[in-house]
């Protein structure tokens, strides 16, 4: 029998592509080829989380239909990078035993997950 692989992309709306593209590159270092972004090397962390919330979910705002969570291997540094370059930073920061995790809004008001997995991972 066939079987899922592994994730082939993740795709947004957005009221002004262009513009989002360029806030994700000058932010957050996202490279755009051929019309997307492409992660290459893969990924530090093996895993990839695939979550479903009910509508009523406050984990990110219920209006927002998907949550992007990026890998980042500095937390604090990039979250203070990203405030004094002006990005809104929720001021909240969580550790767990799998790793740190931080929020910014981009542009567009999409609420966007930073997550430093624990460095054994």
């Amino acid at each position: 029998m066939a079987s899922i692989t592994g994730f082939g992309g993740i795709f947004l709306r957005a009221n002004d592509p262009k513009a989002l593209y360029e806030w994700y590159e000058r932010h957050l270092g996202l490279v755009k080829s051929e019309g997307a972004f492409a992660f290459a090397p893969p990924t530090k962390h093996p895993h990839v989380i695939f979550a479903l919330f009910k509508p009523d979910n406050d984990y990110f705002p219920p209006a927002q239909k998907a949550m992007l969570n990026l890998q980042v291997d500095d937390l604090d540094g990039v979250l203070d990078r990203l405030t004094s370059e002006g990005v809104a930073v929720d001021p909240k920061r969580e550790s767990y035993d799998f790793g740190k995790f931080g929020w910014i809004t981009d542009p567009e008001g999409n609420r966007v997950e930073l997550w430093q997995p624990i460095a054994n991972e």
